[in-house]
């Protein structure tokens, strides 16, 4: 069973969010905050993947936990649901802009979509739960996902796999905003143009007269005709890049002609195509013009953001081929990985390779006060934050809740060296099999 921190004061919406999860079959769990030190505390030990907020309550500090989450973005990664009754959404994005925003939606957008949202959430636990860590198990993350002509799949799906790549440090945040955009961009297009039709000139009459697309998308979708089609937008996300492909179920168009036709100067419309095409590589459509695809490179070796408690440590650069410890040295200290490659040689072998995603280096000796049992190379130019074990111990005494995350940390990499331990070990017997079974008989 999941659980879900809600911070509201809100009985009315409290009750709502129990009986919906409960009709959800109880996969996942309400806990209900009104006291900001209790919810902190809270975030801080058990690190929830998804957290409630209801911005318009006055009975609770959400602004001030917002704040205590901006604090180390690094720890508090999850996903934020943001709530309000009728505030300004660009002033709140602005407030939220370094969270991991799943969804801010309107009090009654919320009661309105909350089990399709949180139906959408356990059906991409791969990229929502256990900061990215299917990357190491799996070379390559793949999933589909059928959209109706919805705003709230438009911006949840969008939010989802951007968050995903950034907390898995493969795109930077430039990249992370642009891939934001390209994608809100390219699944209207998909919803607006492809699956309600809506033309050109009706678009910009509607634009002029009220403002707010979406409710133009709304009035279409009350045909069963219209609202019957989907969106089958799906990824591909691999160590080098990743490749998403959106089609809708529209009659398709010219898009060569469209893309050639579109202002280079920003109207009410009308650039969408221009702009997903600056901001995401081997753009492309089918003949048809009802499906799109590209690409995005991924960033190497390179970690986005950093623990708060490391900030006042001392970071280090090595260049290519400088040691960083030696093997038989003693250790009083560790490093956090900020970017590049280690290689790691025992007794003159390389036995393996270090980057940011495996976060720290020599924390076994650094915690077992024995000496080094490797030496380590930089492998190119890498970033380093040096932590002695004086320094470690007091940040864990005046922070003790990163000393339950590190030991999850350490846990989770255990678990993927027994699973890569297992999986030799699965070859070896294999590859023992086919030669016992070629060789000649005595």
């Amino acid at each position: 069973m999941i659980k879900i921190p809600v911070i509201s004061g809100d009985e009315t919406m409290n009750v709502f969010i129990q009986r919906q999860c409960e009709a959800l079959g109880k996969e996942y769990s309400p806990v209900f905050f009104k006291d900001k030190d209790e919810v902190v505390a809270y975030l801080k030990y058990d690190l929830p993947e998804i957290k409630i907020i209801y911005f318009s309550d006055s009975t609770v500090e959400a602004r001030e936990v917002l704040d205590e989450i901006g604090k180390d973005p690094w720890l508090h990664y999850g996903g934020v649901i943001a709530i309000h009754d009728n505030l300004e959404e660009k002033s709140l994005l602005d407030a939220m802009r370094d969270q991991n925003v799943i969804a801010v939606l309107r009090r009654s957008e919320f009661e309105r979509g909350f089990s399709r949202l949180m139906k959408i959430l356990r059906q991409n636990k791969q990229i929502l739960f256990q900061r990215g860590i299917q990357q190491h198990l799996l070379k390559n993350i793949a999933g589909s996902f059928v959209m109706d002509n919805d705003p709230l799949d438009i911006t949840t799906y969008a939010n989802l796999v951007t968050n995903y790549l950034y907390n898995a440090n493969l795109i930077s945040r430039d990249t992370k905003e642009k891939l934001h955009v390209a994608l809100l961009e390219l699944l209207i297009n998909a919803i607006e143009h492809g699956n309600c039709r809506i033309g050109y000139d009706e678009k910009t009459s509607w634009l002029e007269g009220n403002g707010d697309i979406m409710e133009l998308i709304r009035q279409k979708n009350r045909d069963p005709a219209v609202r019957a089609r989907k969106v089958f937008f799906s990824y591909t996300i691999s160590p080098e890049s990743s490749r998403f492909m959106i089609k809708d179920e529209g009659e398709g168009f010219d898009w060569k002609a469209r893309l050639a036709a579109q202002p280079d100067e920003p109207g009410l419309h009308g650039i969408g195509m221009k702009m997903a095409s600056l901001y995401v590589s081997s753009l492309s459509y089918n003949d048809a013009g009802n499906e799109v695809s590209f690409e995005v490179r991924h960033q190497r070796n390179e970690t986005n953001t950093i623990p708060a408690i490391f900030d006042s440590c001392q970071e280090r650069a090595f260049n290519d081929g400088q040691y960083v410890c030696s093997e038989g040295e003693e250790s009083d200290y560790l490093y956090y990985i900020v970017s590049g490659t280690l290689y790691v040689y025992s007794k003159g072998k390389l036995v393996s390779a270090l980057t940011p995603d495996d976060m720290f280096m020599g924390e076994m000796s650094f915690l077992l006060s024995n000496r080094r049992s490797a030496t380590v190379v930089s492998k190119g130019k890498s970033v380093l934050i040096k932590i002695s074990k004086q320094d470690f111990v007091n940040l864990i005494k005046d922070n003790p809740h990163y000393g339950i995350f590190l030991a999850r940390l350490l846990a989770q990499r255990l678990a993927r060296l027994n699973l890569r331990t297992s999986r030799l070990n699965t070859e070896y017997l294999k590859l023992k099999e086919e030669l016992a079974s070629i060789r000649p008989a005595e």
